[in-house]
């Protein structure tokens, strides 16, 4: 029996290793996005227009999320520069615990205020964390749900590659 577990835990393992990390999204344009950050000042989704945008859904209470923020800001300092931008939106907490979390890592992406739950539950993020890779022309090409090493050099390549395709490459 011992062995069997330890077979099937082992098939799962390889099984979850041999997936893409990020998985091509099957819809198209993404939903509205405007929320207002830790400071009060509103961003529209559509402000980023041209720049490939990385929609994090988070909360400090979920474990995934706090230990994938690292990676976050580990690909937003690699691909600084260049048209990319993190929108990681806090789900349902005060500001306050937001901002000290934030602050604490510290991150240097935007910090989104999704105090009502209305926008994850729009994106779909039923599931913390959700993340959304959207290209320059505002649709969703990626997702991927639960905890991710986002510093990943595959990762970081497909992002890029998105930069590359769409003709939005700036120097680095």
């Amino acid at each position: 029996m011992r062995l069997a577990c330890l077979a099937a835990l082992l098939l799962l393992s390889v099984a979850a290793a041999a997936q893409p990390p990020l998985k091509p999204w099957p819809g198209g344009a993404a939903p509205a996005l405007e929320l207002p950050d830790l400071d009060g000042a509103t961003h529209r989704l559509a402000d980023y227009r041209g720049q490939v945008v990385l929609v994090n859904f988070w909360a400090t209470w979920c474990g995934p999320c706090r230990a994938e923020m690292p990676s976050i800001e580990r690909l937003r300092e690699r691909l600084a520069g260049r048209p990319f931008v993190v929108l990681a939106v806090n789900v349902g907490e005060s500001e306050r615990v937001a901002r000290d979390f934030a602050e604490k890592l510290p991150v240097r992406f935007t910090v989104l205020m999704d105090r009502d739950t209305r926008a994850a539950r729009a994106w779909g993020a039923r599931v913390l964390p959700a993340t959304y890779i959207l290209g320059p022309d505002g649709r969703i090409r990626y997702g991927h749900f639960g905890e991710l090493d986002w510093a990943a050099d595959d990762v970081r390549v497909r992002i890029e590659a998105l930069m590359e395709a769409s003709g939005t490459r700036a120097s680095r």
